[in-house]
């Protein structure tokens, strides 16, 4: 989507194009202006905002022309929203809840007469849209214009949670642009603002206290050009008032260079991931921009952090507020800021608490996660947390928008954040509560971050590709780099990158990253893992499928170097990788688990592999012994494969034709190797007992297995998968 050059905006981009807009319906149009809003996060948060078109439809009924309401759905993105992400309601079925509403016995804001509209909104429905109304749709209803957008610009809501807020709304927009404190979003809000345009029609837009903007037109491009200008107007005002290196106090501390930071980080993290991770585990995103830094390292960072965030949208993911740590990077070790960080937390969830019970109503949810979800940290940053890494970016996107919020506020005014009572009504609102309910169980491994090496190819590639499916976070190491970042690519592709917009460095990245490593090297090793910490905060499982097989020359011999070799991959190769992510575990202290790849060869003596055979002896007996030393935190199986030849590095096509050619097996040399393979898969799975080739998918099952909580009492086990071969069997 290209920015439009007709415009002189400094604040916000113009992503109109008429060429495309006027070849759309009016429908698609919506959905194309929606998508030119979001695609601007100084115009509205990811997922937050809506818009609206009230169009003329046909109605499948009757055949007659009726107006219909098209508003984004509940949990639906401006910036990627599709047509099918929006709800349709006949407008006249949506008005005649009005009267419903006022008959309605102790209705008023935050009445469950109030709440129970909702229910009937999908009797409005039109055309049999499954997609469910969100609950600004009165907003939207309400409204006369036939264009509405409702947007959650940074620069807005600087001017909704200052403390003159009406004030500032008509210095800034004078009479166009009306004002209504903070209320709910639903029927109330919506019958509120009803009322400000009827008593002054000449508005074309509203200052939502403690939320953001809404404005409208009865022309579509009309209304988001309008959208563009009243935003750019208060971020004028705001620049106009920008107090410089004053701007939140002045600074109190200084950053860390990037080294040293990232250093700390990496030895912070893990302990830090495993203190938050007491009821459920959480997955990190880490920010250290220089916007971020100038807030957290300003002596008003902890005044303003412990007032919390304001707009609901925000603080539904970054709590009532965050846990400011006052360490001091130039003075203080990573020791005391540990002491510092274990008192905060305790405080946090004392404060978070008292608040719950403070707040709460009977008929409230019970009290949620205690611990912060946002923790800034003088010279170093801000580390947020979601339940899985699309969450935590989501979560460091609203901090990020808090922060610019109270900048602006601090600016013109004086910044505000929501009531508590109010910010708990939200948090613990019962049809938000629903809608958690709605959504569909977490997988096993969603909240898990999950190494696998050797996921360039083969076994390693596949098991990446189950564990996905599971919801798994995934770190694609192999010593080629661009087959991991090729695995990587392919799981980005199937799953997406997630929502949210936030992430410094790699903690921008989504729920798979690809990376070199070479396991003979702990250097590499040690690299590989400070990564996988800066992107996700931490790791819960680990797999290794590298491994070598280096064939004897044509005397059956082997030299000494490849002996070496040999041992160094398949035996001290999975030591150091287990050894080196040993520190993690042990941080964290959260329960884990390890699957390394042994073979069925280990205790089948047989001529022409023997430095292969006896090292995965060694790596048999390895797995018992890491068992011991890891226990009880994590647990350390293996998976023993036979013959694995399809997508395997270690059967290049001229291992494959020299095998056909000792077993007497016809081939063609003009066959693809595809074709190659499958034909001495097919002749090894006749050596079996079920007569069945060996695939990676095979092992990746019995690896899923070994990983996850269906095995959570085995440790120390090696498992064949090798379709029942009699020579394998233990003895």
């Amino acid at each position: 989507m290209s920015a439009s050059s007709n415009n002189n905006y400094r604040h916000v981009t113009d992503y109109w194009d008429a060429s495309v807009a006027d070849t759309l319906s009016p429908a698609e149009r919506l959905v194309y202006r929606s998508n030119c809003l979001g695609n601007d996060l100084r115009i509205t948060n990811t997922g937050g905002g809506n818009t609206s078109s009230k169009l003329m439809e046909t109605d499948p009924l009757t055949g007659e022309q009726i107006e219909v309401l098209w508003v984004k759905g509940s949990g639906g993105d401006l910036r990627t929203s599709k047509l099918e992400n929006f709800a349709s309601l006949y407008q006249q079925k949506l008005m005649a809840l009005q009267p419903v509403y006022k008959n309605t016995p102790d209705n008023g804001p935050k009445t469950p007469a109030e709440d129970s509209m909702v229910g009937l909104f999908p009797h409005c429905t039109y055309n049999l849209n499954p997609r469910a109304s969100s609950i600004d749709t009165p907003l939207h209803g309400f409204l006369p214009a036939k264009q509405i957008d409702h947007m959650h610009p940074n620069s807005v809501i600087s001017i909704a949670a200052s403390k003159r807020s009406k004030e500032l709304t008509s210095e800034i927009f004078g009479e166009s642009v009306g004002w209504v404190p903070w209320l709910r979003p639903g029927f109330e809000l919506g019958l509120m603002m009803q009322e400000e345009v009827e008593k002054n029609p000449a508005l074309v837009g509203l200052v939502m206290g403690q939320h953001g903007l809404i404005n409208w037109d009865d022309d579509d491009k009309a209304c988001y050009d309008l959208t563009l200008a009243l935003i750019e107007k208060a971020s004028d005002f705001i620049e106009s008032r920008d107090k410089g290196e004053a701007t939140f106090g002045g600074q109190k501390y200084a950053s860390l260079d990037a080294e040293p930071r990232d250093e700390l980080l990496v030895s912070l993290l893990p302990w830090l991931r495993g203190q938050i991770s007491q009821q459920k585990q959480f997955v990190g995103t880490v920010q250290c921009d220089e916007k971020m830094l100038r807030f957290i390292n300003s002596h008003d960072a902890g005044r303003l952090a412990e007032l919390g965030t304001s707009c609901p949208d925000h603080f539904l993911r970054t709590k009532i507020k965050p846990l400011y740590v006052d360490w001091n990077p130039q003075q203080e070790d990573l020791a005391a800021l540990k002491q510092k960080i274990s008192a905060g937390l305790e405080k946090y969830r004392e404060d978070y608490t008292a608040y719950y019970e403070r707040c709460c109503r009977d008929s409230s949810p019970a009290m949620r996660d205690p611990n912060p979800t946002v923790i800034l940290i003088p010279g170093i940053g801000m580390v947020a947390w979601g339940k899985n890494k699309s969450e935590s970016r989501v979560t460091a996107e609203f901090y990020n928008c808090a922060v610019e919020v109270m900048r602006g506020a601090e600016a013109m005014d004086e910044y505000i954040a929501l009531p508590q009572q109010e910010a708990f009504d939200i948090e613990y609102w019962l049809l938000e509560e629903a809608k958690l309910k709605r959504m569909p169980p977490e997988k096993e491994f969603a909240r898990r971050v999950v190494l696998v090496v050797g996921a360039g190819s083969g076994i390693g590639k596949t098991i990446a590709h189950r564990m996905a499916r599971e919801g798994a976070h995934l770190i694609c190491a192999d010593l080629n780099a661009e087959a991991a970042e090729a695995t990587a690519a392919e799981l980005a592709e199937i799953y997406g990158q997630g929502i949210g917009v936030a992430g410094s460095g790699i903690s921008g990245c989504g729920p798979a990253i690809g990376l070199s490593v070479d396991i003979t090297d702990r250097d590499s090793i040690r690299n590989l893992l400070h990564q996988t910490i800066l992107a996700y905060g931490g790791l819960d499982h680990v797999v290794v499928t590298a491994g070598v097989f280096l064939p004897p020359d044509k005397q059956g011999k082997l030299s000494d170097d490849a002996w070496r070799l040999t041992f160094e991959v398949n035996v001290h190769g999975s030591y150091n990788v287990v050894e080196e992510s040993r520190r993690i575990f042990e941080e964290q202290a959260l329960p884990g688990s390890i699957v390394l790849t042994t073979s069925v060869n280990a205790v089948v003596a047989k001529r022409g592999s023997l430095a292969y055979d006896t090292s995965k002896a060694a790596a048999n007996h390895l797995v018992r012994e890491l068992a011991i030393e890891m226990a009880p935190l994590v647990r350390v199986n293996a998976i023993a494969p036979a013959t694995v030849v399809a997508g395997s590095t270690m059967f290049p096509r001229d291992r494959v034709i020299a095998s056909l050619s000792k077993y007497e097996i016809a081939f063609d040399e003009s066959e693809t190797e595809d074709q190659l393979r499958d034909k001495l898969a097919s002749f090894y799975a006749q050596r079996t007992l079920t007569k069945k080739p060996i695939t990676p998918e095979d092992q990746a099952e019995s690896a899923y297995f070994l990983l996850s909580k269906q095995s959570s009492k085995t440790t120390g086990q090696v498992i064949s998968v090798d379709g029942g071969l009699h020579e394998a069997f233990l003895r």
